[in-house]
């Protein structure tokens, strides 16, 4: 064999091995990003938020929005049925059976909890959350709320304390659970009677909101979470918890580790996104979904255009 056959069969054994080297490389990098979602209101505004920007940065996607549950879409990502979609902190207390944890409390500390936890056990990565809280609390009539000078849980206590005329509309859950109305009490020192509360069947939200907007059976509060609708469409007021007698549940994109090895420009495409959906924001949004009865893909988009975003 000469030289000259011998350094193209060098050149061409080299080249082949290169190639195989990179095939999976670029096979991987190829591969879409599977955008799922809870199918509620919420859940379906973020996923597409994450479905739009991932599609504006020319990244493939495939759209798996609005999939199921917490449980169905847990699983999925777990599976590797969907690489991506938005989860909330707190849920992290009951995906590792460490719900009693304080941590949790604490917006910080409860988000560097789960983000270690489900690297090391799940290989999942979570992104930065969003400064928004989607836990259980209470929520006034935007007039009694001026008319008492009702903004925080701790203005509320003294007003019940001092004999204010409160009515709050709840579910049996929020009254009887020891997590919800009971920590509430505790956390503030106050107590309302079984007269100051009207449980109402169904544990839904809007029904109680809408019983505190419009003064039914003498509701003029109700519980809520945290970034629902109808507060901000049915004016109410979503009184801070300044004690933390809650878990946070900040949404946060949540995203397989192996995809964010392939496409590591994620992290950077929905920090800006995520960190503008503030609690007003995110009320906002939902009301134009839930109450107006808008398309969650055309709200996403609009918003982002308007965040310069998109």
């Amino acid at each position: 064999m000469t030289s000259v056959s011998r350094r193209t069969l060098l050149a061409t054994t080299a080249a082949a091995a290169f190639a195989i080297l990179l095939s999976p490389i670029t096979s991987r990098a190829a591969d879409p990003v599977r955008v799922g979602s809870k199918f509620d209101t919420e859940g379906g505004l973020l996923g597409n938020i994450i479905l739009a920007l991932l599609k504006a940065h020319k990244i493939p996607t495939v759209n798996r929005v609005s999939l199921g549950n917490t449980k169905i879409v847990r699983t999925a990502l777990l599976s590797g049925e969907i690489d991506i979609y938005p989860e909330y902190t707190g849920n992290g207390a009951f995906f590792f059976n460490i719900d009693t944890d304080p941590v949790w409390k604490n917006a910080e500390a409860g988000y560097e909890k789960v983000k270690n936890l489900d690297l090391a056990k799940n290989k999942i990565v979570w992104l930065a959350p969003a400064p928004a809280n989607n836990t259980w609390g209470i929520a006034v009539n935007g007039d009694t709320a001026k008319q008492n000078k009702l903004a925080t849980l701790d203005d509320f206590a003294h007003w019940v304390n001092g004999g204010g005329k409160v009515r709050v509309a709840a579910s049996a859950e929020f009254v009887e659970s020891p997590l919800a109305l009971p920590a509430f009490e505790s956390a503030y020192g106050f107590k309302l009677t079984q007269d100051q509360t009207l449980v109402l069947a169904g544990g839904d939200t809007a029904a109680t909101e809408r019983a505190a907007a419009d003064g039914t059976s003498g509701v003029n509060s109700t519980m809520a979470y945290g970034t629902d609708a109808g507060i901000a469409a049915l004016d109410l007021v979503a009184l801070e918890d300044t004690k933390h007698a809650q878990a946070v549940y900040e949404p946060a994109p949540i995203i397989r580790q192996s995809v964010l090895e392939a496409y590591p420009q994620i992290k950077d495409i929905l920090a800006p996104a995520f960190a503008a959906l503030d609690g007003p924001t995110l009320r906002a949004l939902n009301s134009k979904i839930a109450v107006d009865g808008g398309d969650p893909k055309t709200v996403a988009t609009d918003w982002l255009q308007s965040k310069k975003l998109l």
